[in-house]
């Protein structure tokens, strides 16, 4: 797709991905818009630092409010649809927030989207949604299976999105991560909480040690958003986008503390652990369906993933608390 002069709406343009999605797009020459949550300091969330800020049209809004999802989806052609509550721990104590803002959101921006007749959305997913893997490498028709609120209301926002397509024939893709990793992102996930740590001190509070995920580098993870909004034969698909390799939490820690030449030791934190069938304990993609409809596969390892994730959080450790576990 020629991508100059596009006209995109990036919804969570100030989050984690969504803001190293909203760069990419202004880099390939789309005129992009970006409706960040409405913030009382006016802030809008990591897009305060990118280089592009002068060419992005900032809204800052409410994805729950269907009046800023209108404004800001008004005279755009292709729609991302990032904004969502994702930690898993915290949906545990505000289930109905997680309903409010993931279905009830998603609702709105495909509502909206019908209406204005939008050329493509693009809508995002989450391993999340398949649960402890039944079997591996874990394909798009894997079981669903809700362990977590947070997984929950993503299963319903996706069956949505679904919904839209067979019932309106909503130009909908969805695109379902597994363990997207990088700079930005929140002291809430385990990599940000392993390195912290590391950088601060000798040991490594953690929950459970033993389950695996799929780790994929977070512009690996956008140039799967960016393919799936130009191809035709993505319509109406779920397309993982992953690394296809799995690693557990113990050796991702220790491969952290080899690569920054510490040895450090792990201690189990009770309050970090999850409820014991909450817990995901496997995950692994199967990305041939990314591969051969998009034409994608991840183009960085692991282990330099990390190198540049070690290097971005080193210079920013005042701004997250290694010690404190963030919900």
């Amino acid at each position: 797709m020629n991508w100059q002069g596009k006209r995109v709406l990036v919804t969570g343009a100030g989050g984690f991905i969504g803001s190293h999605l909203t760069e990419r797009l202004l880099a390939l020459g789309a005129r992009t818009r970006a409706l960040v949550h409405y913030r009382a300091d006016g802030t809008w969330g990591w897009l305060d630092d990118c280089k592009y800020k002068d060419e992005i049209d900032v809204l800052a809004g409410d994805i729950r409010d269907r009046d800023s999802v209108a404004k800001a989806m008004r005279g755009t052609e292709i729609v991302f649809h990032l904004a969502a509550l994702i930690g898993i721990p915290y949906s545990y104590h505000v289930p109905l927030s997680y309903v409010c803002t993931n279905v009830e959101g998603t609702l709105n921006v495909l509502q909206t989207a019908r209406d204005l007749a939008v050329e493509r959305i693009v809508h995002t997913s989450t391993s999340e949604v398949y649960g402890s893997a039944r079997y591996v490498p874990m394909g798009e028709m894997h079981p669903l299976q809700a362990q977590s609120p947070y997984a929950a209301t993503k299963i319903s926002a996706d069956k949505l999105a679904e919904s839209f397509f067979l019932s309106f024939g909503l130009p909908v893709v969805t695109v379902r991560p597994f363990n997207t990793y990088g700079p930005r992102q929140s002291a809430r996930a385990i990599i940000p909480t392993i390195i912290t740590q590391c950088l601060s001190g000798s040991s490594v509070c953690l929950g459970n040690v033993h389950p695996t995920r799929d780790l994929t580098y977070v512009t690996d993870v956008v140039e799967g958003f960016v393919l799936a909004a130009g191809s035709a034969e993505a319509i109406g698909c779920t397309i993982n986008i992953g690394s296809g390799n799995e690693i557990s939490i113990k050796d991702l820690a220790c491969l952290i503390g080899n690569l920054l030449d510490r040895t450090i030791v792990i201690q189990e934190e009770g309050e970090r652990v999850r409820p014991e069938k909450s817990e995901v304990e496997r995950l692994r993609a199967d990305i041939r369906i990314a591969l051969q409809i998009l034409g994608w596969k991840p183009s960085i390892s692991l282990e330099d993933g990390l190198r540049l994730t070690i290097g971005w959080l080193r210079g920013r450790l005042s701004g997250y608390r290694p010690r404190t576990y963030a919900l």
